[in-house]
């Protein structure tokens, strides 16, 4: 798997809270979700991202509640992957289990600067901010965390499982 496209970026502990704001949990609808994406951290942030972007942040990334509805917001805003120095463990679970790739690299995020393009190759974890012709080594998926991913979801992979 491979994104590409102009990073935006936060600092440390954004909380699930502002990525989706309660006030928007009456709905499910992944569109409605994404038109409120970030808006209490960020009111423009809906204005700016273009499909295919990428969220890069500090540490603990979406802490707060379990809420499944944060990684289905940023998806549909049209993030492409998420890149932090670390995750929220719920957070972390919930995006793979929605299908939006999340990757722990603290040295990329550092190198990262907000507008920066950035490319990720998911399958070797290599970061490269086009910007700078800076790269990092991440972590890649594993297979299984990858097929999820793929399939747009836990929900959808194991449809997929059982239909075979």
């Amino acid at each position: 798997m491979r994104f590409e496209g102009i990073a935006h970026r936060y600092g440390r502990d954004v909380d699930t809270d502002v990525i989706i704001p309660a006030r928007y949990l009456n709905t499910s609808d992944p569109d409605e979700l994404a038109a409120h994406c970030m808006e209490d951290l960020d009111q423009d942030f809906v204005k700016k991202v273009q499909p295919g972007d990428i969220l890069v942040a500090e540490e603990n990334f979406g802490c707060g509640s379990s809420r499944e509805h944060a990684p289905i917001a940023i998806k549909a805003s049209g993030v492409s992957v998420v890149i932090a120095k670390s995750f929220a463990r719920i957070f972390y679970r919930n995006a793979i289990n929605t299908g939006l790739p999340i990757m722990e690299a603290p040295d990329a995020v550092d190198g990262i600067s907000s507008g920066d393009r950035v490319a990720v190759d998911a399958d070797t974890g290599i970061i490269t901010d086009l910007s700078t012709g800076t790269s990092w080594q991440a972590q890649p998926f594993p297979d299984f965390i990858r097929d999820i991913i793929e399939k747009g979801g836990l929900v959808a992979a194991a449809r997929e499982k059982v239909g075979k």
